[in-house]
This record gives C-alpha cells, structure tokens and sequence, in this order.
C-alpha cells in the first residue's frame, strides 16, 4: 500500500526523493517523509499530510546530499501523524529505514525489545523492524537484516540505511513490491515500490525476489538470497515512457485514463486476433491443450478486478459450456474450497501484487491447480508465481480508482471464453471469427461514449445533490451494476449499492423515496421487458430514474419511465458491459468534479493494495 522511493548517487537526494513520493503518492497519501544522509549524519524530516506539505517542511536543507530513502503512507498501525510517519530512526540512531507491509507478530517482538531498554515513539509495527534490526547490528548490514528476517513473521518492504555503511543503501522483500532501478552507468541506483517513482531517470530495473536482499551503491546492485548466496538479477525494461505517467493536459489522472480507453484496448485486443481471425493467448502460454482438459474455472481477484471476474465468469459458461465462479480473493482460501485437479484458477490484479490475490493463487498452486494471471505489471508477484502471465500492457494507470485496467481485464476475459470456447469445440469457427471481430471494434465503440463527459454535466449536478444512489440491472447489465456503483462510491463518496433489480421487491425497495436516484441498466434485450417492469416499480416510488441502455431501446413516446436516457452503440451483448462501465465511469467522474472531491486520490484508498 505505502510507497517507497530510495536514491544513491550524484544527484540532489532530495529532488530525486520528493519527485519519486509524489509519483507514488496513488499508493498512500497520510503522511511522508525523507532521511537523507548528510555531513552531519542522517535527518529526517516528516510530516502528516500529502508529498507538498512535505515539500514545505524540507525547504532548502539538505541540498548536497546525495544519498537517502523515503515514504508516502497508507496507514495500518497507528493513526496518520507526524510521529507515525516515516522514515523511523533505531533508537540508538544507528539505522533508518521504510516499510511498506505488515509485521503480524510485533506485539511479541515490541515486547521483548522494551525488556532490553528500548524506548518506543510511535504506534507503529515499522519501529518493530528498524529496532530488531539495530539489534542484530554489530558490523555487518547482510547479517543484521537476515537475522531481523527470521524474527519477522508477516510481510515486508523495507529499504535501510546504516550509519556505518554511508556509501550504501539496502533493500528486503517479503510478499510486496519492490525494484532496484538501474542508473545505467550514470554513478547512480535507485529503490522504488513501483516504476513511475524512476521512471524519470531510468527505464530499467530489477524485481526484487522474495527474501532477497540487494545493496545498492553509486556503481553496483549486490543481491543475495536468504541463505546469502548471490544471485543473478534479472533486468527489466518498462516500454512505456515518462510522458505516459503525467496528465497530459487532463485536470485528473482518472479523466485521461477513461480518454485512453479506446487506444489501450486496441493494443489489449489487436496482437491477440491471429491469422485465422480468432483471439487466442495460444503465444503467451495458454495453449489450447490446457483449456480443453480445463472442466471448471475459478476467477479470483478483489474489488474493480473481482467484477470484471463476474462479468467473465458469463462469458466463460454462454461461450464455452463449462461451469465457472468467481471468488472474492480474500475469502478464497479461508472458507477451504472444493477444488479438482483439472479446475484451471485465474487470478486478476491490475498491480500483480494484490496481496489476498497472491495468497489465493498460492492456495490453487498448493493444490496442484493450474493458475493463470491476468496482471498489468511485468515481473509482478502474482505474474511470477502464476504458471501463465497474461499482460494487459495498458501501461501506467495513477489514477486510484481504476478506469482503463478493468476495461483491459473484461476484454481479456471474453477472449480467454472465446479460445476456451474453441479449445472445447463449443463453437464454430464461423461463430469465433465474428465474435473476435466484433470484440476488435470494441476500441471504437468506447470512443463514441467519450462525447457523454460533457454531455452528462448537467446530469452530475443533479446527482451531486443526493446523499444515496441505486443501480439496478438484471443479468450481465446488474453485474456491470457492481463496477458502476463502486466507482462511484469510491471518488464522490455518496452511498451507493448495486442490486439485482428482481430482487428489489424482496426488502431494497423500501429505501426508495422521492427523488432517490436509480441508475437502471438495461441492455440485454432478452430480459429488457422484464427489467422495465423493476425500473416502474421504483418510477412509481418517485425515483429519479436514470436509464442506460442498448440504442432504440427505449420508447420516449410510449410509457415514459425514464427521466434521463443514455444509449450506448448497438454491438454484441457480451461487449455491452464494457460500454455500461465506461459511461458510469464519466457519469461518477462529472459527479466527483462538481463536488470538488480529490479525484485522484480519493480518502482512506490506495492504488495497489499489498496488505491483507
């Protein structure tokens, strides 16, 4: 969840560290902070609050220091303060580090810390961490950390400082993210959770391994495993460029995310239709084999990820015939779920490092499963562990509340129905072809959505006003209700929640009063009539009736029920969620605008959640 940012070299620390935190301010914005080693030692300086009040405080010190780590937090352990935050100092001074994670057992190690004398200043498990480690301390950096690591039970990001050790920086990893940035020759490396905090300076970098620990110095990146031996990095290199990470012109990072939809999904889609005209992730590991032999699939992931999975989970059993689920990741591996040896699980993760997800795919691998990993980040945790990686490849998404990764995600779903669809023989060639087809104008139909951003203004001023909001939908249209009403939740803050629109009528009706906003969707034409008869049953409540359908779908001059009507384009059923989503998503953006709320970095979220 926090972000961590950690530079040696020749530059100004100080820029190079607040400009890292502010690009990784998406995944904790409570309070931050920097230590940066100085003539005089190290210092800190930290504050409650966003990178600019960091920013403030910093001033003009500290400007020849060229060495230091830092911190943007998302807090677990202690309230977001100024004593809380990070970077946290050993109580003998002797080392300083920043964690992103949770130490499960510190209340045992907090305790036999202050039996030997030491004083503690925060609520937080981090201090556990820098002051085992100053405990284990004699000399040697390697052996400290090792130690402390056996110590530890929970998970960890950590990157550390010594105050004997002033031409080196130190970094361990256990169940979340963390990179080594290479500075390619230029006297300089860099420590990052994630890759926009270099992307400034470098575009190449390594994956930091479970429980490997790398010493990082102006010249060279050290890594060895837990035992101590030494390992051979693999290098990375991100595609996208540092242009991608910036708004562009967009007042929100959101907003040009949802403008980027179009152009994504092409290259989502486009590399995956192949010769014969069908979609296939056949290259990429998937093979036809494994899907035929494949008799259930389980689809786990969390939040925006998880309703893409119950979009596909549709797609999955119409196209293919076989039976499928979707599990929320979190409960996954505790309710012991019934798996066979020819279930195939996949897991779905914009981040790749969804903690709840990666304990979900380690459970299926447990098992003798055969896993798949829908993720965007290459290298990523959940991409690692999973037999087959699929990339999205829709480059950086900052923006908190995901907009073009879940389009990715359902459009990678459709196509692994439709390859698992053929794989089984459930279809003909002709019936793949047009559907392969139809999802390559995906890209264009979205585009046509993107006049509603203004259009739906007026209609957002509306719904700013009212403190609940209901969707309703039947079918593939209520699972699209899952993603709109979370959207809208998560940016603006207003009540929301998604319900089958049949099941109205057995206690949820009674929450509808005048003027009570009900987003209906309805898309599919085979359960169009039956979802208008729940649309009037709310109408005749007095609700403020906003309708999202398929054009030439609604009479305005028959029984109007109806006080607002968006079409989306005619196109294959299977692609309509897709069109819904995005429209909710300018709707709950224009909402979140005239209410002035922090779009990008909506309260008490974060972009990649790596706890459980």
């Amino acid at each position: 969840m926090c972000g961590i940012v950690g530079y040696i070299g020749e530059r100004d620390a100080k820029k190079v560290l607040l400009d890292g935190l502010l690009r990784l301010e998406y995944r904790g914005y409570d309070s931050a902070g920097i230590a940066l080693r100085t003539e005089n030692g190290i210092e800190i300086k930290k504050t409650k609050g966003r990178i600019s009040d960091l920013e403030r405080i910093v001033g003009d010190c500290c400007t020849n220091s060229m060495c230091g780590i830092g911190h943007t937090r998302w807090a677990t352990h202690g309230e977001p303060s100024q004593r809380n935050s990070h970077p946290h100092m050993s109580a003998d001074g002797r080392v300083t580090l920043v964690h992103n994670g949770i130490i499960e057992n510190y209340i045992q190690l907090k305790l036999m810390l202050e039996s030997e004398g030491v004083v503690f200043k925060s609520e937080t498990d981090t201090e556990v961490a820098v002051n085992l480690i100053a405990k284990y301390y004699k000399s040697d950096p390697l052996e400290a950390i090792y130690k402390a690591m056996n110590d530890i039970r929970g998970s960890f990001a950590l990157a550390i400082m010594f105050d004997g050790s002033p031409d080196e920086l130190y970094a361990v990893k256990k169940d979340n993210p963390l990179i080594i940035g290479i500075g390619n020759g230029n006297h300089e490396n860099f420590i990052a959770s994630d890759i926009p905090a270099i992307l400034k300076w470098t575009r190449d970098y390594i994956v930091l391994g479970e429980l490997e620990v790398a010493k990082v110095t102006r010249d060279g990146i050290y890594i060895t495993d837990k035992h101590g031996a030494p390992v051979e990095p693999r290098r990375e290199h991100v595609m996208w460029n540092y242009d991608a990470a910036e708004k562009g012109g967009y007042p929100h990072f959101m907003l040009k995310e949802i403008f980027e939809q179009p152009t994504v999904l092409r290259d989502t889609i486009g590399p995956r239709i192949k010769d014969d005209g069908i979609a296939t992730f056949e290259d990429e590991g998937l093979t036809d084999e494994i899907l035929r032999n494949t008799k259930r699939t389980y689809i786990a992931a969390c939040g925006s990820a998880l309703h893409s999975g119950i979009i596909g989970r549709t797609f999955i059993e119409r196209l293919a015939g076989i039976p499928a689920e979707y599990e929320v990741a979190s409960e996954f591996r505790y309710r012991d779920p019934i798996l066979y040896p020819d279930d195939l699980v996949v897991i779905i993760s914009q981040s790749g490092e969804t903690a709840d997800s990666l304990a979900a795919l380690r459970l299926a691998k447990a098992k003798g499963l055969r896993t798949v990993a829908i993720v965007n980040v290459v290298g990523s945790s959940i991409a690692r562990a999973a037999d087959v990686a699929l990339y999205m490849n829709v480059g950086p998404e900052i923006a908190v509340a995901t907009t073009k990764a879940f389009s990715a995600q359902v459009a990678m779903l459709l196509i692994l129905a439709i390859q698992t669809a053929k794989a089984k023989g459930n279809l003909t060639n002709e019936k793949l072809q047009e559907l392969s087809r139809e999802l390559s104008h995906l890209p264009q139909l979205i585009g046509e959505l993107m006049p509603l951003y203004e259009s739906t203004k007026q209609l957002a001023g509306h719904l700013a006003q009212r403190d609940h909001i209901f969707f309703i939908g039947r079918g593939l249209d209520y699972a699209a209700c899952y993603e709109g009403s979370l959207k809208l939740k998560e940016i603006s803050y207003i009540h929301s929640e998604a319900y089958a629109a049949g099941e109205l009528k057995h206690g949820t009706i009674s929450l509808i009063e005048p003027d009570t906003p009900v987003i209906a969707i309805a898309t599919q034409k085979e359960i169009f009539e039956k979802t208008v008869s729940n649309i009037k049953e709310v109408k005749a409540r007095g609700a403020f009736v906003v309708l999202i359908t398929g054009k030439g779908m609604y009479d305005a001059n028959g029984d109007s029920y109806a006080d607002y009507v968006i079409e989306v384009p005619e196109c294959n059923e299977l692609l309509l969620p897709s069109l819904v989503v995005v429209a909710c998503q300018i709707i709950s953006y224009n909402i979140a605008a005239v209410m002035g709320c922090d779009i990008d970095k909506p309260r008490n979220l974060a972009k990649s959640v790596t706890v459980e």
